[in-house]
This record gives C-alpha cells, sequence and structure tokens, in this order.
C-alpha cells in the first residue's frame, strides 16, 4: 500500500493512431498535386494542343524540306551573286573600252580635220570641193580615195561621186572608162573610198572627179586628177 507508486498520466482527447501522416507531409503532397492540376490546366486551356506522333513526323519532314529548300536558295543567292559580280566586271571593262575607243575615234577625227585643213584648195570651188585624190593599180581594177571638203561644221549632204578616167586602151586610140555613181554623205570632210574595174590593157592617165546632188543631176564639185 505505501510501497513505489507509477507515474499517472492524463490524456485528453482521442488519442493518435500510429499511422497518423504528420501535417507537413499532407501539405507537400496536396501542393504536388496542385501544381501538376495547374500544369495541365494550363497545357489544356491556354497552350496549343500537343501533337500526336504522326503530326509530329509529319511536322519534321516539312522543317527537313524547308531547310532544304533553304540550302538550295542559298547556294543559288551566292551563285547569281557571282554571275552579278562576273557581269559588273565585264560592263566596267566594256565601259572602259569605249571610253578607249571614243577618246581614239575623237582623236582620228581631229587628225583628220588638221589633214583636211592642211590640203590644196580645190581650185574649181564649189558646194563640195574635191580636195585631193589618190589611185593605186590592184589587179584589173584602179582603187582610189577622194577626200571632200564642205566647210567646218557642214551638216551631212546626200550626193553622188562619179569618176570618168581617160587613158590608153590596146589600141592606139584613146579610151575613157566612166565609173557608176557611188552614193555617199558628206559633212565639213568625207572620204570616198572604191574600186573601178578596168578593161584588159586599159592604162589609166587621169581621171575626173565629179560629185553631184544625185546620179545625172546638178554638179557639186569638180575636178581632174592625174593617175599615177
Amino acid at each position: 500500500m505505501f510501497g513505489s507508486s507509477k507515474p499517472v498520466v492524463l490524456s485528453y482527447g482521442r488519442p493518435r493512431s500510429r499511422w497518423a501522416l504528420p501535417p507537413w507531409l499532407v501539405l507537400l503532397v496536396l501542393g504536388a498535386v496542385a501544381g501538376a492540376a495547374g500544369v495541365i490546366y494550363v497545357q489544356e486551356k491556354h497552350l496549343p494542343p500537343r501533337l500526336s506522333a504522326s503530326a509530329s513526323t509529319e511536322l519534321r519532314n516539312a522543317y527537313e524540306q524547308a531547310d532544304a529548300q533553304r540550302q538550295r536558295l542559298t547556294a543559288d543567292l551566292a551563285e547569281a551573286t557571282k554571275r552579278l559580280d562576273a557581269s559588273l566586271t565585264e560592263s566596267k571593262r566594256l565601259a572602259d573600252e569605249l571610253a578607249a575607243t571614243r577618246a581614239g575615234t575623237e582623236k582620228l577625227r581631229q587628225d583628220l580635220e588638221f589633214t583636211a585643213d592642211a590640203l590644196p584648195p580645190d581650185p574649181r570651188g564649189g558646194t563640195i570641193e574635191v580636195r585631193a585624190a589618190r589611185f593605186v593599180r590592184k589587179g584589173a581594177g584602179l582603187f582610189y580615195e577622194v577626200a571632200l571638203t564642205r566647210g567646218a561644221g557642214a551638216k551631212p549632204m546626200n550626193a553622188v561621186l562619179q569618176l570618168t578616167i581617160t587613158g590608153d586602151g590596146a589600141g592606139p586610140a584613146e579610151s575613157r572608162v566612166v565609173s557608176k555613181p557611188l552614193s555617199i554623205s558628206v559633212g565639213s570632210h568625207e572620204v570616198a573610198r572604191g574600186t573601178q574595174p578596168l578593161p584588159e590593157g586599159f592604162r589609166p592617165r587621169q581621171a575626173a572627179i565629179t560629185v553631184l546632188d544625185r546620179a545625172e543631176g546638178r554638179q557639186l564639185g569638180m575636178r581632174v586628177m592625174f593617175v599615177k
């Protein structure tokens, strides 16, 4: 009765089961479930729908085709750029050559004007002056060059040039050869060239150079030159 006594435990409410979960674990599980539900909700309601396997394959194939097309277009662009650069280089070269040709032509024109002005004047004068002529035998023909002038700054005028060549033929009598009218255009100066066939055995001595406004028309200039 007065021996050792055991402690007395006072208990209020229902006793807790040994299998009860701690509150923090419950909150953790609930948070994970809520997060997963939120992700699913956002994916279903606000994000684009997820693709199926076949749709993903089609999309991947389309991407590969588009990438191949892009690479082809890039190669075509590079080739076109190369051709364009080559064309620009060629255009520059042609432009430089054209400029050089124009400069050379201008120099030749100035030289020709100087030479024409230095030639002896035409004694007969006329609308078109016959300033000089050169004749060269070539085979059975007579090659000729005739320098004509009308004055500086004259506009081109259409005319015809005709030669009357006299000389010695095969017989003792004097022979004459008349050329066909040669159409020319005479500005401030012009050099007419041609070849007149000659009969066999004909030896030319002189040529009358006549300039007409048209065949058998009005005479614009005339001069007789010796054939050497």
